[in-house]
């Protein structure tokens, strides 16, 4: 009894037809949409500058403190006494109060400074009224 008959199977074969007609449409399709890509600029003008309007800057209080603790209020040495006095120069290196802001007082510390000395200059200014400090720095050389 032979239930399989001995006929040759048909090998499977891949039908490249509807490949191609859907690469054609992605061809289409992608062909349609760069041609309005060209269109979406934006005509835009930019804002000219006004080169003789600067802004300005506020009057600053340069504070250098030594590593060996001498003070110095815009390059002028000061003989420290103590907090109150560096207050009181600092007060009349500010000069009178116009209304304005107030000026920045901007300590130069030494690296080798000890914390005291900068401590003294923060106590001075806040007792001077001079709420604004920055620290100046210097960036490393590079190698």
């Amino acid at each position: 009894m032979r239930f399989r008959s001995r006929q040759r199977r048909e090998e499977p074969e891949i039908n490249l037809i509807p490949l191609i007609d859907v690469l054609l449409v992605i061809l289409i399709f992608l062909m349609i949409t760069t041609t309005y890509s060209r269109f979406s600029e934006l005509q835009i003008q930019l804002p000219t500058a006004d080169a003789e309007r600067t802004r300005q800057r506020p009057a600053e209080i340069l504070v250098s403190v030594s590593a060996r603790g001498v003070y110095a209020v815009n390059k002028e040495i000061l003989e420290f006494k103590d907090v109150t006095s560096l207050a009181d120069h600092l007060r009349s290196a500010a000069g009178p109060d116009n209304g304005g802001q107030p000026p920045v007082v901007v300590v130069n510390a030494d690296a080798q400074a000890t914390h005291q000395a900068v401590i003294n200059v923060l106590e001075a200014a806040r007792l001077a009224g001079l709420p604004r400090l920055t620290f100046a720095t210097q960036s490393q050389q590079p190698r």
